[in-house]
């Protein structure tokens, strides 16, 4: 048999398609914890988006009404979503009548992409982020999570949320626009249960990411969260707050940070050097410390430097 280098490129291309099976099994299951009188906590995974967590890392929650349940932030992708909208209904009893998405960020936005968009609500200033930013982080996430996105597009939500009262279904929530973490992040108070949903306002036992973040404004918008009178609180990734003391954490963490990227941008420390600085050891319990530490380097460096060191 003769065989030319055409035909064995020929059959090195053909192999793989007729050798590979689908292999991917991957399946989302989140879990549901009741955490107050018709409140559900789901919890993400205290990690970075990898493939092996399939990007489910943000919290979400289920609140249950006459009219359908509420979820508050959907997930990272189509069967996410799908998931947790089978998980709703069956906690509830009824389907998905109404979406929050609290912020921009995939982890919590993209999962919209499940559910009619006339029942996706969030506030417009993450509607304007989405318009901008979506496409963009949908091809991140598919670089990411590649099958475990599949089928997921970007579902814009209405941008309807003002600041006040709402009512859905028989149960009164107080809504919060706010912003810090992003340019607009919803919160959420549960006023039957005192439970606030706190969106990425909020980490707790995990040490919160930047990439947006506005650090005079998310301090402020932690003042206004510590002024809402509440018994639980539902952080936007780690668990359930039930001693009032995430707010306090999350502002502990961000007024470290900018202290110690500051007097790095002072002492001449290039980036690689800031996020290999010491973490203090009571941060020694966040989980991510160190990767969020580096992320938030590339994040605020650039800026810092800009305004701190001279022009030449």
């Amino acid at each position: 048999m003769n065989l030319t280098r055409r035909s064995l490129i020929g059959a090195a291309l053909a192999l793989p398609v007729a050798a590979r099976a689908e292999t991917f099994a991957g399946a989302y299951a989140p879990k549901a914890e009741p955490v107050a009188e018709g409140v559900w906590m789901v919890r993400g995974a205290d990690a970075p988006i990898l493939f092996d967590n399939g990007g489910m890392i943000a919290n979400s929650a289920i609140i249950a009404t006459d009219a359908g349940a509420v979820l508050f932030d959907p997930g990272v992708s189509l069967e996410h979503g799908k998931a947790l909208g089978a998980l709703a209904q069956a906690v509830t009893g009824k389907a998905v009548g109404r979406v929050y998405v609290s912020h921009l960020h995939p982890d919590h936005a993209l999962g919209a992409a499940a559910f009619d968009p006339a029942i996706v609500h969030a506030l417009p200033a993450t509607r304007a982020d989405l318009e901008r930013d979506g496409e963009g982080f949908s091809d991140a996430m598919y670089r990411l999570l590649s099958d475990w996105m599949k089928g997921t597009h970007v579902v814009l939500p209405l941008g309807d949320v003002a600041e006040g009262e709402a009512l859905f279904g028989g149960r009164r929530f107080r809504l919060f626009a706010m912003q810090g973490h992003s340019a607009g992040d919803l919160a959420l108070l549960d006023e039957a249960t005192g439970t606030l949903l706190a969106g990425d306002l909020v980490f707790h036992d995990r040490a919160p990411s930047t990439p947006h973040a506005d650090l005079v404004k998310w301090r402020a918008a932690l003042d206004r969260l510590t002024a809402v009178q509440h018994g639980l609180l539902l952080p936007g990734h780690g668990p359930l707050d039930r001693d009032g003391g995430a707010i306090a954490q999350t502002r502990d963490w961000l007024d470290w940070l900018e202290a110690t990227l500051t007097q790095a941008v002072a002492d001449g420390l290039d980036m690689t050097e800031a996020g290999e600085l010491p973490i203090p050891e009571r941060f020694a319990g966040l989980k991510a410390a160190r990767y969020e530490l580096q992320r938030s380097v590339s994040h605020l460096y650039p800026g810092l430097e800009a305004r701190l060191l001279p022009r030449l």
